[in-house]
C-alpha cells in the first residue's frame, strides 16, 4: 500500500501556536570540526505535526505512556470541511453518519496557509460536534493548529482574538480521545485510510511530535 507523509517539516522558525516557544534546529557538532554531524533540536511537545492526549489539559488526565502503542494507529475517515470559511464552526450537521472508523480527519484545506498569519484563522470544531465525536468513539485529526479557535493576529477582532476556553479539547479528552494537529497533504488521501501517528516515548507525556503517515489502499 502506498504511504503518504502528512507531516510538516521540523525546521527553525516554523509556525507554532501563539505564545509557544519557537523551534530551533541547529548543528551542535560537525564532521569537519568534531568528526560527526549532530543536530540540537529544541521544540515543545505540541509543535509541528503532533498528537495531544488528555494530560495536556487535565491535571490527572491519561498520559502518553498510559496508551498502548497500538492506539496511535487509526482507521481514519476524511471529513470534507473545505467549504468552511475563516473561523466558521464545524457542526454536527457537517459530520458523517457513525461508522467503524476511530478517527475523523477534518480536512479544512487550511494547511495551504502554513507559515502565514491566516493559518490562525482556521475553521474549528464546535462543542456539540466535539461531544458527538467523543460519544461515537472518534478521536480527531485536523490540518490546522487546533480543533478549537486559535487567537487571531488581528487584535481588533475582539471576538476572534481570544478563544473562550478549549471546549473541543475538553469534550474529546473527557473520553480519552486523542487529537492529531497540524496535518498536511490531505488532498492526496483516499476517503478512508490508516493513519500512523506514533509519539516519542516521553514518560508522563502530555503530547508529542509525530511523523504522521497515511497508508492507503
Amino acid at each position: 500500500m502506498p504511504l503518504i507523509d502528512c507531516s510538516h517539516r521540523i525546521e527553525t522558525g516554523m509556525p507554532v501556536y501563539p505564545g509557544s516557544d519557537s523551534v530551533s534546529v541547529q548543528p551542535s557538532a560537525t564532521v569537519e570540526r568534531d568528526g560527526a554531524h549532530v543536530t540540537n533540536l529544541q521544540m515543545e511537545t505540541h509543535a509541528g505535526t503532533h498528537i495531544d492526549v488528555p494530560s495536556h489539559m487535565i491535571a490527572d488526565g491519561r498520559t502518553l505512556d498510559a496508551f498502548d502503542v497500538s492506539l496511535f494507529t487509526f482507521d481514519a475517515l476524511i471529513v470534507d470541511c473545505t467549504g468552511k470559511a475563516s473561523r466558521e464552526p464545524i457542526t454536527v450537521a457537517d459530520l458523517p453518519e457513525p461508522s467503524d472508523n476511530d478517527l475523523l480527519v477534518l480536512h479544512t484545506g487550511w494547511s495551504k496557509h502554513w507559515g502565514t498569519d491566516a493559518y490562525r484563522d482556521h475553521p474549528y470544531l464546535d462543542k456539540d460536534a466535539a461531544t458527538w465525536c467523543a460519544d461515537h468513539g472518534y478521536s480527531v485529526g485536523i490540518d490546522c493548529f487546533s480543533p478549537d479557535p486559535t487567537p487571531s493576529v488581528d487584535k481588533t477582532r475582539e471576538s476572534d482574538s481570544e478563544p473562550d476556553g478549549y471546549p473541543a479539547h475538553d469534550a474529546l479528552f473527557a473520553t480519552d480521545r486523542r487529537i492529531v494537529e497540524n496535518l498536511t497533504n490531505l488532498t492526496a488521501l483516499a476517503r478512508e485510510f490508516e493513519l500512523l501517528a506514533f509519539p516519542l516515548a516521553i514518560p508522563d507525556g502530555d503530547g508529542s511530535p509525530v511523523r504522521a503517515v497515511a497508508r492507503c489502499d
